[in-house]
Parts: C-alpha cells; sequence; structure tokens
C-alpha cells in the first residue's frame, strides 16, 4: 500500500425496525474494531436519567435544532411523533477525515 496515501474513514449504515437487534450488532462490531464509532444523534426529546449529553445523544432545544436545521448542520433529520432527531454533520466529518468509520444505527 502507498505510505503517501492517508485513508479515509467510511460510512457504514445499520437501518431496520426497531427492536430488530441493531443495536446488539453496533456493540459487536465497535468491541471488534476499535477504528469503528458510534455516530451520536441530536434531538429534542428529554433526556432519561441514565444518559449523557454527547455520549448517547446531543440534547438540544427545539429553537436550536430548527437552527441547526437552517445551517445545514445536519446529514439527515427527522421529525418522529413530538421530538426531532437528526445527525450533526461535523462530529461525522471529523472521524471520517481522521480515518475512522462511522457506524450509523438507524430506524427506518
Amino acid at each position: 500500500m502507498n505510505e503517501g496515501i492517508k485513508r479515509r474513514g467510511l460510512l457504514i449504515v445499520l437501518s431496520s425496525p426497531s427492536g430488530a437487534g441493531k443495536t446488539t450488532i453496533t456493540k459487536k462490531l465497535i468491541k471488534q474494531d476499535s477504528n469503528i464509532q458510534l455516530s451520536v444523534s441530536a434531538t429534542t426529546r428529554k433526556k432519561r436519567p441514565q444518559e449523557r449529553h454527547e455520549r448517547d445523544y446531543y440534547f438540544m432545544t427545539e429553537p436550536a435544532f430548527k437552527e441547526n436545521i437552517k445551517q445545514n448542520a445536519f446529514i439527515e433529520h427527522a421529525k418522529v411523533y413530538d421530538n426531532w432527531y437528526g445527525t450533526p454533520k461535523a462530529p461525522v466529518d471529523q472521524a471520517l477525515e481522521e480515518g475512522r468509520d462511522v457506524l450509523f444505527d438507524i430506524d427506518w
């Protein structure tokens, strides 16, 4: 392999209905390959007691989320029931540039 070529990371999308086993597969992939990192989504829903900001989700107010939509700061976003969910571009772009693979665990 040419030493001068820098490896760019890959996007890996794992998508299925809720409850189909995505989280189990995701945990096994991350455990087996330290170069894979899980994409962290942003949401407007309330944080649950065991959750941590920037580990489980980027918790945002609805006005902040909508401002991010206007700024084109999400790779994708959707309103699910009464809450917004989306994937922030910046952390994904940074990981890919650093040669890390980013795994998306997304309900369809």
